[in-house]
C-alpha cells in the first residue's frame, strides 16, 4: 500500500487518525502494522509518521457501516503506542467517538439529516453503543459553532454524547472487584468501570494535595512508582489479568474542587500525567462520585440530582451527567451523557513508511 485514505481529526481533547475499515488490511496483525508505520512508532518523536509524539495524539478510529440493525456504525478505537511497537484495542476513546459521526456522514456511511443528525455508534471495543447527535443544516456537517471546551483553544459545534451499556466495558461489571472500596498498598481505592477501567484513590492518601501541575506530578519517580504498584494489583482484582504492558486501568486521584466544581482530578494514562481527563474517565469517575461509600464520594461537592458534575482537570473541567438505579451496594447505570466537540483538520491520503 502506497497510499490510503485518511482524515485527521480532533475528537475532543484527543486527535487521531479515521479510518474505514475496508482501507486497512483485515487482518489485525498486518492492519497494526500498517498503523505503526502510518503513525510513525516506535519513536518518542514519531518523526517520521503522522503521529504527534503523545498517547492523546497517537490515536486511531477504524469505522464500518455496522451489521447489527439498531445501530448505524461499528468504530473501533486502536491506542498507537508512541516509543514502543505496539498497538492496543483494550480501551474505548470517548474523545475520538465526538469526531465518529461526523466522518461517518462525510464518508456517506450515514445520511445526513437537516438542521440535525443523530447516529447511533456501536463502540467495538466494549460492544457498547453511544448516541451522537450534531448539526448538518442543508445536510452538511457544521463544525463551527459556539460551544467550548476546556483543553482546546477557540470553540466549535457541540456534539451530543449518550451513552449505553458502558457499565462493565472492558470488565464486565460496575465495580469489577464485587467491592465498592478495596485496600492497596495501604490506600483505600475504588474499582470502577463504566465505559473506562479506572481506579480512583484520594491524592491525600499520596501526600499529595491533588491541585499539582502536570509537570511536577511527572517529575515524581516516586510516585510514578506508586501508581504502578497500585495499578498492576487493581488490574488483577478487577480481572484483567497481567496488566504491566496495558493501557488500562487508569488511575484517577481526586481531591476537593477549588474552581467552582465537584472535584478535582489528576489522572495518569497509564502512568503519563494526563493534561485533562479522558471522556470515559471522566464518566466513570463521576460515577464513583455518586456512589454512597466510594472514594471521592465524600469529597465531592455534588448538584442535584439529574445535574451535570463538573469535573475539575488540570486544564479546566468536563461536565458529566451521570444516573444510577437501583440499591447503593448493587448500582446500576441509569444514563451517561457529556458534550463534546470535533473538527476536521485534513482529509487525504497518508504515505506509510515503508516496512
Amino acid at each position: 500500500m502506497s497510499a490510503i485514505p485518511c482524515t485527521l481529526m480532533r475528537g475532543g481533547t484527543s486527535k487521531g487518525a479515521y479510518f474505514l475499515a475496508e482501507d486497512l488490511p483485515a487482518d489485525p496483525a498486518e492492519r497494526d502494522d500498517l498503523l505503526l508505520r502510518i503513525m510513525g512508532s516506535p519513536d518518542p518523536r514519531q518523526i517520521d509518521g503522522i503521529g504527534g509524539a503523545h498517547p492523546l495524539t497517537s490515536k486511531v478510529a477504524v469505522v464500518s457501516v455496522s451489521q447489527r440493525p439498531d445501530v448505524d456504525v461499528d468504530y473501533l478505537f486502536l491506542q498507537v503506542a508512541v516509543d514502543e511497537a505496539a498497538v492496543s484495542d483494550k480501551q474505548n476513546c470517548g474523545n475520538l467517538l465526538a469526531g465518529v459521526g461526523p466522518f461517518a456522514v462525510e464518508q456517506g456511511l450515514v445520511k445526513a439529516g437537516d438542521p440535525e443528525t443523530t447516529v447511533r455508534i456501536r463502540m467495538v471495543n466494549s460492544d457498547s453503543v453511544a448516541v451522537a447527535t450534531f448539526a448538518t443544516p442543508g445536510g452538511r456537517v457544521r463544525y463551527a459553532g459556539d460551544t467550548a471546551i476546556s483543553g482546546v483553544p477557540g470553540t466549535a459545534s457541540p456534539i451530543y454524547l449518550d451513552f449505553a451499556d458502558t457499565e462493565g466495558s472492558a470488565t464486565g461489571a460496575l465495580l469489577p472487584t464485587g467491592r465498592i472500596r478495596d485496600v492497596i498498598d495501604g490506600i483505600e481505592v475504588t474499582c470502577i468501570d463504566n465505559g473506562m477501567p479506572v481506579v480512583v484513590a484520594e491524592a491525600s492518601a499520596f501526600g499529595l494535595t491533588g491541585h499539582e501541575s502536570v509537570a511536577d506530578l511527572a517529575a515524581d519517580e516516586d510516585l510514578r512508582d506508586r501508581i504502578q504498584s497500585l495499578r498492576l494489583q487493581a488490574g488483577r482484582l478487577m480481572g484483567l489479568g497481567d496488566v504491566s504492558n496495558a493501557s488500562v486501568p487508569k488511575t484517577t486521584l481526586v481531591a476537593p474542587a477549588r474552581d467552582g466544581g465537584v472535584i478535582s482530578t489528576r489522572t495518569f494514562i497509564p502512568l503519563r500525567v494526563h493534561d485533562s481527563i479522558g471522556v470515559l474517565g471522566a464518566v466513570t469517575v463521576a460515577t464513583a462520585l455518586v456512589i454512597e461509600g466510594a472514594v471521592g464520594h465524600d469529597l465531592a461537592a455534588l448538584p442535584a440530582p439529574g445535574a451535570p458534575m463538573a469535573i475539575e482537570h488540570p486544564t479546566g473541567r468536563l461536565e458529566v451527567l451521570v444516573e444510577l438505579d437501583g440499591p447503593p451496594e448493587r448500582p446500576t447505570v441509569r444514563r451517561s451523557s457529556l458534550v463534546r466537540t470535533a473538527r476536521k483538520l485534513f482529509d487525504g491520503r497518508v504515505h506509510p513508511r515503508h516496512a
